[in-house]
């Protein structure tokens, strides 16, 4: 079996976020000698095992890695073989990244000449190299650009479809992969089959039992009575301004908490106000819940029997270890549930819409979790194969898995992309759409911390967590706590254009000059009352990574 030669993490915490993961990182580079760059504004953890640290403006991955990209070309570094063989486009890839030599790169990132020399070679003579990311690259507004950009250089490398390579995101949480996979984004079905697909839409209509509304000459129909939508849905970030306009007049959220966690909190309350119903489905009462019209008792992940999806594709199953606690229910019976009663509301044609098909899915009433694998089963052809039963068995499945008797597919595109050839991009810089100026002159970075989990709903529960990390910390630089003369004082208020905040302040070397990071665990002092809610264009993803603030000393 091949294995990484070197390793390239560029926006992810590793070792805090993702500590499994880290730790067989760390093991990698520790016993055998794997090298690695770390890409990132902060000296996180993973620095202390890394080859070299790259240590980047904020918002400016684009014209580091064109940079890297550049002296790649210009060293003869590329793997022609590869791009002549697998790839398109290349010539215009080329022609934009040669607008990026080192110099200009240097400026645009503040990266040394010298260490984007030593990063490129590194990664053109230690092959195969595995690059991963997180939301330090896809959190800004060319997230999605960040991302392709990523592939440029894999492509360029030759270190896409081999074991040790390939494109590495590591999910922002446990099963954000399976819940993509399930059609959990508003452009696709199960396994990424487009909703503006006749084919695809008509295949789920029918399974569904819905009436099936093709395109006409004039475009898309939209939706019949019974129909399914044939344009695409709403982010979530485009629901909540889209409730002050009433595109949106109700919300069904379940195990999400948008107050602490989306950009803008201020802002957020302000939509929930508005809201003409909301219902939440949860394990604990959490920020939102003030604005909520219903409260649902959902059930916590050892309650439940299931499967999880993980970053590399690997379908795990859950079997329940307690039963449910109080009035709480499974997800999908409590889903199922209010399914079944609004069919019930359907007086004019009560059965008319679920008469198509005799599986149990078409009238929602599912018996346990296997049903509903059934369903994904029948429909999702990169899950076709993944079963209950052969989970249980031992089987370790990673998608696509087209048949009861396919093994997996450990590594994708080892012979060809999903669109045959893989197409290079032509990516340029970019600034951060809110930069330092004289009123607010301090960059902030949010994220995450090892002790706390998301919007700290579980997490401020714990008594151990809470004795470690107790309250909101703020780092700031050693040059900057000296300009703020915060000598022997703990406490800094940050501001925004949208809010402000009071935390403790942690003076450390974690961040460079000129930048400060908190976190959005304590809704009190939550980094997102700061936040920009400016939008990648694509993904519809928040700036959270870059945004101007001022930092003052709370007397």
């Amino acid at each position: 079996m091949n294995f990484s030669e070197s390793l390239f993490i560029i926006g992810s915490n590793t070792s805090e976020q993702h500590p499994v993961f880290g730790t067989m990182l760390r093991r990698a580079i520790k016993n055998r000698g794997v090298k690695l760059i770390v890409a990132d504004p902060r000296r996180i953890d993973m620095v202390d095992f890394a080859t070299m640290h790259i240590r980047q403006n904020p918002g400016t991955d684009i014209a580091l890695l064109n940079g890297l990209m550049y002296i790649i070309i210009e060293k003869g570094w590329e793997d022609k073989a590869f791009i002549e063989e697998r790839c398109e486009n290349f010539d215009e890839f080329k022609a934009t990244v040669m607008q990026y030599p080192p110099q200009k790169a240097s400026e645009i990132t503040g990266v040394p000449v010298g260490q984007l020399y030593q990063a490129a070679e590194i990664m053109a003579t230690t092959k195969p190299m595995a690059v991963m990311w997180a939301m330090g690259i896809t959190q800004h507004i060319v997230g999605v650009r960040n991302v392709m950009t990523l592939a440029n250089l894999q492509m360029l490398l030759g270190n896409m479809g081999k074991p040790g390579g390939g494109v590495n995101p590591l999910r922002g949480q446990n099963n954000v992969q399976g819940a993509c996979d399930m059609g959990g984004l508003p452009n696709v079905y199960t396994a990424y089959q487009n909703v503006i697909n006749d084919e695809a839409r008509l295949k789920f209509a029918r399974a569904w039992g819905c009436d099936e509304a093709p395109r006409t000459k004039e475009g898309l129909q939209g939706t019949s009575s019974n129909g399914l939508p044939s344009t695409v849905g709403l982010t979530v970030t485009e629901m909540m301004p889209g409730i002050l306009t009433e595109k949106v007049r109700a919300l069904y959220i379940m195990g999400e908490n948008p107050v602490t966690s989306d950009p803008d909190s201020a802002h957020i309350r302000h939509c929930l106000e508005q809201i003409d119903f909301l219902v939440l489905q949860d394990i604990f009462p959490t920020e939102t819940a003030e604005f909520a019209d219903v409260l649902l008792p959902g059930v916590s992940f050892a309650e439940k029997t299931g499967t999880i999806t993980n970053t590399e594709r690997r379908v795990q199953m859950v079997n329940q270890a307690i039963p449910e606690i109080g009035q709480a229910r499974q997800d999908w019976a409590i889903t199922a549930g209010i399914a079944m009663k609004m069919l019930e509301g359907q007086v004019d044609q009560p059965e008319t819409r679920f008469v198509k098909m005799d599986a149990p899915w078409a009238k929602w009433n599912y018996t346990d979790s296997s049903d509903i694998m059934s369903e994904i089963n029948a429909l999702t052809p990169s899950y076709t194969g993944i079963t209950h039963s052969r989970l249980l068995k031992g089987e370790r499945l990673q998608w696509p898995v087209p048949a009861l008797d396919h093994p997996g597919t450990p590594i994708l595109h080892t012979k060809g992309f999903a669109r045959g050839k893989g197409k290079f991009m032509p990516i340029d810089h970019v600034p951060p759409p809110e930069m330092p100026d004289d009123a607010y002159p301090t960059i902030l970075s949010t994220g995450r911390v090892l002790y706390h989990w998301h919007g700290g709903a579980m997490t401020r529960r714990a008594k151990g967590l809470m004795e470690v990390y107790p309250e909101a910390m703020v780092e700031v630089n050693q040059d900057d706590a000296v300009k703020l003369g915060l000598d022997g004082k703990k406490r800094v208020r940050v501001t925004s254009r949208r809010g402000s905040i009071e935390a403790l302040a942690w003076v450390t070397d974690r961040v460079p000059p000129g930048m400060v990071y908190a976190n959005f665990h304590f809704p009190e002092s939550s980094a997102n009352e700061l936040t920009i809610a400016a939008l990648d264009p694509v993904s519809k993803i928040p700036s959270f990574k870059v945004c101007a603030v001022k930092v003052e000393i709370v007397e």
